[in-house]
């Protein structure tokens, strides 16, 4: 609870600060003056875009902090097991045969797609008896890059490319009242791996472990992936793809709180939530007044976290 009290503080001024930041102009004195202008840019605009923000980073953080317990693996997340090439994937397929379908319908296609990327990543790892904490999310990333194939393959097919790549970049400056709604299917997953978060601690002891304690292994296995899968697909077909968060941020998590997974995921979440906020400010002011994809920003700064991680594990080895 102590991180709590400094992250929170920490994560509100951000946010307001994100309030504020852009190049249409909402002040303080505009709100108070009753300006259309500010509150309409306020309402239509900033707010949605926190609000996204806000339920994107706690939804990745919190799916990669799931898989890493289930999989007991620290560096496998979202991006390193090829779900979020697999949402990609889904939301194609949603596009080509459902042209003029709704982002519900594009999220639950991602969501089937994810959850069978899952099935097919936990699949591969059966087969291998190499279970060095490295190898692992490598195997994921060269799952992901042969999934990704298939979906630029299937693009170039149906001229849909350009569209996939700009769609699914992971940012959120065409985030609007009205396009973002979707992220909210992300909620209901977040609370049940809450109340949850016991049975996947027992599932990521072993499967003898759990069947012992009187554990319906696979059972908890099969719904962990699918609350992540659902998450993750939301954020995917709603804002795209961002990528090492769900890597990086419960790593750092660990490093203070341990591995409780109860305890850890109210930290993993708001400091999720504090990541993208951070990136997301400054994507709109590193090259002022244009504005860079987040995901660009959290490539870079993931993979140097990333690569510091691995380091610092093999450094004596």
């Amino acid at each position: 609870m102590f991180y709590l009290r400094f992250l929170i503080p920490l994560t509100l001024f951000l946010a307001c600060l994100s309030l504020f930041v852009g190049v249409g102009k909402v002040s303080v004195a505009g709100l108070i003056s009753g300006s259309d202008t500010d509150w309409l840019l306020l309402i239509e605009s900033r707010i949605p875009r926190l609000i996204a923000i806000c339920i994107s980073g706690a939804c990745l953080s919190v799916c990669g902090l799931v898989m890493q317990c289930l999989s007991r693996n620290r560096f496998v997340s979202p991006t390193t097991a090829g779900l979020e090439d697999s949402a990609r994937l889904g939301v194609l397929l949603a596009i080509i045969f459902f042209a003029s379908s709704s982002n519900l319908i594009q999220v639950a296609i991602a969501t089937i797609t994810t959850f069978a990327g899952c099935l097919l990543f936990a699949a591969v790892l059966r087969t291998i008896k190499h279970r060095d904490a490295v190898f692992i999310p490598l195997v994921g990333m060269m799952l992901g890059n042969i999934i990704n194939a298939i979906t630029v393959f299937f693009a170039l097919q149906f001229d849909l490319l350009q569209n996939i790549q700009s769609w699914l970049q992971g940012d959120f400056s065409g985030v609007l009242h009205g396009r973002y709604e979707t992220l909210y299917i992300g909620i209901p997953a977040l609370i049940l791996i809450y109340f949850y978060a016991q049975r996947f601690i027992l599932a990521g002891l072993g499967e003898s472990f759990a069947v012992n304690l009187g554990l319906n292994y696979k059972r908890t296995v099969l719904f962990g992936l699918l609350c992540v899968s659902l998450a993750t697909a939301a954020v995917v077909a709603t804002v795209g793809a961002i990528p090492f968060l769900g890597l990086i941020v419960p790593n750092i998590v660990a490093l203070y709180i341990g591995d409780n997974l109860q305890k850890t995921l109210p930290h993993t979440a708001v400091m999720g939530i504090l990541a993208v906020l951070m990136c997301d400010i400054l994507a709109r002011l590193i090259i002022y007044p244009y504005e860079v994809s987040v995901s660009l920003i959290m490539g870079v700064i993931g993979s140097i976290i990333f690569l510091t991680l691995l380091i610092k594990r093999y450094r004596y080895v």
